[in-house]
């Protein structure tokens, strides 16, 4: 049974389906491996014991009755505490939103539970998802599975820490600007942004609408495809035959590789070399337009995110810790025309992003351009503290900036990831290649 808690989603169904594991005696595992472990409280904000032992039961039911509603019927997942959970507190990280409990649940939530999945229960999170690094002194900060002493990334921080730790087959978390492949990245897992529109926002607590994205944090990436699927309430992307030969991947030269640190920079090099070395061409690729793209980022993030909570954090912003405060607080900064003036901006680098990467199968470039800070300098150090969090997301937002698909793979360096870029609305052929990819990376 301890192996169950590190197989994949995936594989635990198959062994539903096969009536060699008993989605009860599975749900059991995993909430009591929840309940020893030292850091359960530090990675799961609540445990929805009553909720998953029903669920489970249900799903024992249906094998039984051969009426599996999915693969992944009966496996259990976890949820970052910013889907709404019906008479389940949700706060989203935040003492701004303290004891509050939804009257029903996310539609994402809807649809995976109707499809049999399993809610372990809410998993911590960066303050109203405002942070890549998973720092988070107003309730918890999950550790990072290589290194307690730090963070795991953010601002899906507990919904990777979950997985990693064996707390959850897979946890659901979302992508703003790297939120899902961040925490993907520096515990060695598969993180899957969706492209913006596709996965339904009802009952997720926002940060910024035109860029707030529902992703999986998975062990593999037939398990991301699988979840995608139950998600939207779909066809998973078919995986079988995926191959790199013959692939076409532009090398990203500007910006993903500035300030690159020597780990993160030989760990994506020696990716590249093995898909390589596996068939795939590789070729190096600028495009200017980025670089305007990401002076737009304090614009078109933080006027939303301010806009849209205002009114809360000011109500209370003592509530909340500064530094976050201190981000939010960028967005009363600009005005509506600047706002405007900077999507029109962002709109005409989009246009010249598809252009120059129209040629290639997928865009390449390290997931993140740093390892996963020290919790405690972070708490000391302001300045350390800036830079290390502007850094860990800067790779990951030009996905949501360019407003595409993009998947995060383990590279085989611990919280080293390998990010492909693909085109807005391409998850099914991103993951073909993502298949193909983690088996050359294995």
């Amino acid at each position: 049974m301890q192996d169950w808690l590190t197989m994949t989603a995936c594989d635990l169904g198959r062994g539903i389906g096969m009536g060699q594991i008993d989605p009860v005696e599975l749900t059991e595992t995993y909430l009591a491996a929840i309940d020893a472990h030292p850091h359960r409280d530090r990675i799961y904000a609540r445990v929805t014991h009553d909720r998953a032992r029903s669920e489970a039961e249900a799903a024992k039911q249906r094998a039984k009755l051969g009426l599996r509603r999915s693969l992944l019927d009966g496996v259990p997942i976890s949820w970052k505490d910013l889907f709404d959970t019906a008479g389940t507190v949700t706060e989203a990280g935040s003492a701004l939103l303290k004891d509050r409990v939804p009257d029903a649940d996310a539609l994402v939530l809807r649809n995976a539970t109707q499809m049999g999945t399993v809610c372990l229960g809410k998993t911590h999170m960066s303050e109203l998802a405002f942070s890549g690094l998973g720092l988070n002194p107003i309730t918890e900060t999950p550790p990072c599975i290589h290194d307690e002493a730090a963070v795991p990334g953010g601002s899906s921080s507990g919904a990777g820490a979950s997985v990693a730790w064996g707390l959850a087959a897979c946890g659901i978390g979302s992508d703003t600007g790297g939120s899902v492949r961040i925490p993907a990245a520096w515990n060695d897992l598969v993180g899957l942004k969706t492209t913006a529109g596709r996965l339904s926002l009802e009952g997720v607590v926002p940060l910024c609408l035109r860029f707030d994205t529902v992703g999986p944090l998975a062990r593999s990436v037939e398990d991301a495809a699988q979840m995608l699927a139950l998600l939207e309430g779909g066809m998973p992307a078919d995986l079988r035959g995926a191959s790199v030969k013959g692939r076409r991947f532009a090398d990203l030269q500007n910006i993903a590789k500035d300030d690159l640190r020597d780990t993160p920079r030989k760990a994506y090099e020696d990716a590249l070399a093995k898909l390589a070395d596996a068939g795939a061409e590789i070729v190096p690729l600028e495009v200017p337009a980025l670089n305007e793209a990401m002076t737009l980022t304090s614009i078109v993030y933080t006027t939303e995110a301010y806009g849209l909570w205002r009114d809360v954090i000011e109500a209370n912003p003592e509530a909340m810790y500064p530094e976050i405060l201190e981000r939010f607080r960028i967005g009363m900064e600009f005005s509506g025309p600047d706002y405007v003036s900077a999507w029109s901006k962002l709109k005409a680098c989009r246009t010249a992003w598809d252009a120059a990467t129209a040629g290639f199968d997928a865009v390449l470039a390290p997931t993140a351009p740093i390892l996963p800070p020290n919790l405690e300098r972070l708490m000391n150090d302001h300045d350390y503290y800036v830079t290390e969090n502007l850094l860990a997301l800067r790779n990951t937002r030009i996905g949501n900036l360019m407003g595409l698909a993009a998947l995060s793979l383990p590279t085989g360096t611990p919280s080293c990831g390998l990010m492909m870029l693909g085109y807005p609305g391409s998850e099914e052929a991103l993951l073909r290649l993502g298949s193909a990819a983690e088996s050359v990376l294995a």
